[in-house]
Parts: C-alpha cells; sequence; structure tokens
C-alpha cells in the first residue's frame, strides 16, 4: 500500500497536479508520523492495516471539516475536502453499502450467538478485524445497537 501511495504521489509531481500532490503528501506525512510513534513501541513501521486506520481517520476528518464549511456558506473550502476525500479513497477497499453492513452484522450476530448489548464489543471487534476500512465504525456501532436493543 505504501508503494501505492509514492508511486501515486511520484506521477501526481510529474503531471503537476497540485490539488493530488498536497493530498498524497499529506497522506505520506501522516504515515511517517505512525512510523515514528510505532519505533517508540518497538515495531519496525505501519502495516497496511495501520495504513487504513490512518486513511479512514483521514477521511472522517475531512466529511466533518467539509460538513462544518458548508455550514458556514464556504462551498469553496468545503468542495476542496470532497476533492481531498475523493483521492484519499482511492487507497480504501470498497466500502461496504447498509444492506451488505446489514447482512455482515446478522451473521456476525448469529456467529456469536450475541444477543444483547454486553455482546456489542465482541461484534464490533470482529467488524474491526474482518473488515477494515470497510465500514464505518460509526454507522456499524448504530446498527448494531439498534439491532441488540431492539
Amino acid at each position: 500500500m505504501r508503494e501505492q501511495i509514492a508511486d501515486s504521489l511520484k506521477a501526481a509531481q510529474k503531471g503537476q497536479d497540485r490539488k493530488r500532490t498536497s493530498t498524497l503528501r499529506l497522506i505520506h506525512a501522516a504515515i511517517i508520523d505512525r512510523d515514528i510513534a510505532l519505533r517508540g513501541k518497538g515495531k519496525d513501521k505501519a502495516d497496511d492495516e495501520e495504513v487504513l486506520d490512518i486513511l479512514s481517520k483521514m477521511v472522517k476528518q475531512r466529511e466533518e471539516s467539509s460538513a462544518l464549511y458548508q455550514k458556514g456558506g464556504r462551498q469553496d473550502l468545503a468542495d476542496q475536502e470532497q476533492t481531498e476525500i475523493g483521492i484519499i479513497k482511492e487507497f480504501l477497499p470498497e466500502q461496504l453499502d447498509g444492506e451488505q453492513l446489514d447482512g455482515v452484522i446478522g451473521e456476525l450476530i448469529e456467529e456469536t450467538g450475541a444477543q444483547s448489548l454486553r455482546d456489542m464489543g465482541k461484534i464490533m471487534g470482529l467488524l474491526k478485524e474482518r473488515y477494515r476500512g470497510q465500514v464505518d465504525m460509526g454507522v456499524a456501532g448504530a446498527k448494531l445497537k439498534a439491532r441488540l436493543s431492539g
């Protein structure tokens, strides 16, 4: 995944695509920051799963910023955030839609025998492990909570 990002950055620089280059540099910097943080924990560098977490977090931050900019009447800044989201999402696996997520949650409830909200953590852990980068955990948590409490 790192190589894919690095290759995309080089291509953006050669093509003089400033927005893409800027966003890819931000991704690269975030990965380097994580690498530095992991060195203190005895790990050499972030693996692909951690890179997926970084990218997912970056998308979520930009979605929140875009919404705030739209509320504040700054459509130009909201559009910039949306452009960055599009670039970042190129490196994420395809997201599960609502129907697919409902199916996955149903399967995990059946697999684990979950019956109450106390079992929610177990299922959320499995979701994160098996569908990393494919699921918005906030949406998944809300759906799971509704399913287990209902």
